[in-house]
């Protein structure tokens, strides 16, 4: 269950510490506005929803070279004294040769998406969407419960809820990316496709 550790104000370098100590990619320690996310292993659904968004945005960005895409964890600090790990996230080209040069973190976000979880509703929808309204253009939140994905841009409220053909262009593409929700989900599932 994802919630706040403590009601006391964390450092990003304390939660750097609690990332060290942790070999192993669970829990996931995150901080916002100097609170401390802590989240649990992720469902077999909301990894299979990562791996195929994952999927889909490399074949886009393998013919349209505006970015790269990477997934968690992956410490991400948009703003001092803030660490996120989206689940998935695109970084333009020159981040991504920066981030090869082994300059960490990551600071340069074009895109974030976050695949819900039970105990992860109030942060994604709250707590880091506020931060990733101040930097992004465009952040997504797949939920699986409804097989809808939430498009949120800027301080847009409230989100575009995508059912059907969900599009992003990142300004550099001569075409936008294209993800056909309901055949997404039904992957995500193990269902048929129409």
């Amino acid at each position: 269950m994802a919630m706040p550790a403590t009601q006391r104000r964390w450092t990003a370098n304390e939660v750097r510490q609690l990332i060290a100590e942790s070999p192993l990619a669970t829990p996931r320690y995150e901080l916002v506005d100097g609170e401390l996310l802590v989240t649990p292993s992720a469902t077999w659904p909301h990894q299979r929803a990562v791996v195929l968004l994952v999927k889909a945005l490399e074949e886009y960005l393998e013919s349209h070279l505006v970015g790269v895409v990477c997934v968690s964890p992956s410490d991400v600090e948009l703003e001092p004294k803030t660490i996120v790990q989206p689940d998935v996230f695109v970084v333009p080209p020159d981040e991504a040769d920066r981030l090869l040069r082994g300059s960490l973190p990551i600071r340069d976000v074009l895109l974030a998406a976050e695949v819900l979880s039970p105990s992860s509703g109030r942060h994604d929808r709250v707590t880091k969407r506020q931060l990733y309204s101040r930097h992004l253009q465009e952040y997504w939140i797949v939920d699986l419960d409804a097989r809808i994905i939430e498009r949120w841009r800027g301080d847009a409220n409230p989100p575009e809820m995508i059912i059907s053909t969900l599009e992003w262009r990142a300004a550099a593409a001569a075409e936008p990316f294209r993800l056909d929700v309901p055949r997404y989900f039904a992957g995500v599932f193990g269902e048929p496709s129409a």
